[in-house]
């Protein structure tokens, strides 16, 4: 039973939040008793925690977040949907009717006529390369070029500039130009596909016809001139079939990997088939060439390239953008974009976490590059150094 004359509380209070929160004083308060009132059931440590460890947390997730959300990747996307891969047989002592049986496939009495088409940015070197690796096999060289990169900048047009360089192809080249839409704030892949469009019309205008066969891909996804041989000489070939290239990076010191499958090759269909540079068909030829991406001789072509391309929102400080860390990142075979790998399980990401490993073998690489190698030393292992440009 309560003592009368003594009032009941059901709760502790704090006699100095008593006296300084209560109706009569609250207009004498000053600011600090104020402060003490307000934060009086705030844990003194847990504030501090909260206000250091916020911004802490914010910075992290700004710095490194695109990590955070590559390595997390496997939680909530799955793997595509893996490819048929076809064996691939070639020996230069093999005829090609026996290299057609092995595949399981006949043999033509005359080649299908061969058409090449790529969209073209500044890749000078890379282009050489690719076109005399396919030189004798290809009856059709087709290249569009723009004023516009994929992100919308003014550039010039290289490969016309330079387009004496390529007179080894001249009565072979369907050439063309497309004009920039230089829209503000767009995608890149919209002006990308704008511009894969225009080359779907180049190619018509060729003069590609049914069963030829079309080869689609960047112009640094390079299909090796013997794998185009097989498929132009065999019949009963796939109507599409992507090329498994072999993975490398700033040069053919650098090896990746071999899941590079872009590059594809078509039999051509009037009014079906599309230039395209995404998955048509679960068909893989193994073992089909080479991708040497970011493969240039100027530190300057690197700096154009990671602000014209549409992954362009992988530059996401403008330090990444220096000349000798550039520099730097291609000698230790590191990310230009500071990124994770992009692959779809922990166990592959994590295999390849950290810098490529250095190749010592320039053993079955484009033969023009071999024959070459003097003016093309920067390509070959052990020569990271760049030119300024």
């Amino acid at each position: 039973m309560l003592e009368t004359g003594y009032p009941y509380r059901s709760k502790k209070t704090d006699d100095i939040c008593d006296d300084v929160c209560g109706e009569a004083s609250r207009a004498a308060l000053t600011m600090s008793k104020r402060l003490r009132c307000a934060l009086r059931w705030f844990d003194l440590k847990a504030l501090l925690l909260l206000l250091i460890g916020v911004p802490i947390l914010i910075f992290v997730i700004h710095v490194h977040g695109q990590k955070i959300t590559y390595f997390l990747r496997p939680l909530w996307e799955s793997p595509p949907k893996p490819f048929r891969t076809i064996p691939h047989y070639h020996h230069e002592n093999v005829s090609m009717e026996n290299l057609c049986k092995l595949h399981g496939w006949g043999i033509r009495e005359i080649p299908r006529r061969v058409f090449d088409a790529v969209l073209f940015s500044n890749e000078l070197d890379i282009l050489e390369l690719r076109w005399n690796e396919l030189s004798p096999y290809v009856s059709e060289f087709i290249l569009l070029e723009s004023n516009s990169t994929f992100t919308g900048l003014k550039k010039p047009l290289f490969f016309a500039s330079n387009r004496r360089r390529f007179k080894f192809v001249e009565s072979r080249l369907t050439y063309g130009t497309v004009g920039g839409r230089f829209v503000k704030g767009e995608n890149p892949f919209v002006e990308e596909s704008y511009q894969r469009v225009a080359l779907d019309q180049l190619i018509r205008i060729a003069g590609i016809s049914d069963d030829d066969l079309l080869i689609m891909s960047d112009v640094d996804e390079i299909p090796s001139g013997h794998t185009i041989n097989l498929l132009r000489w065999c019949d009963d070939i796939p109507e599409m079939l992507h090329l498994q290239l072999r993975n490398y990076l700033y040069s053919f010191e650098f090896y990746v990997d071999d899941d590079s499958w872009r590059a594809s090759i078509h039999r051509y269909r009037d009014g079906k088939t599309r230039y395209a540079h995404f998955r048509q068909t679960d068909d893989l030829l193994a073992d089909s060439g080479w991708h040497c991406s970011f493969c240039f001789r100027h530190i300057s072509e690197f700096i154009f390239k990671m602000k014209a391309y549409s992954h362009v929102d992988r530059v996401r400080f403008s330090y990444y953008l220096s000349p000798s860390r550039i520099q730097d990142v291609i000698c230790h075979g590191a990310d230009l974009f500071d990124m994770l790998p992009e692959e779809y399980t922990f166990q592959k990401i994590i295999a390849k976490l950290g810098p490529i490993a250095s190749s010592y073998s320039a053993v079955n690489l484009p033969s023009y590059l071999i024959q070459n190698a003097d003016r093309y030393r920067y390509l070959l292992p052990g020569n990271c150094k760049r030119e300024s440009g």
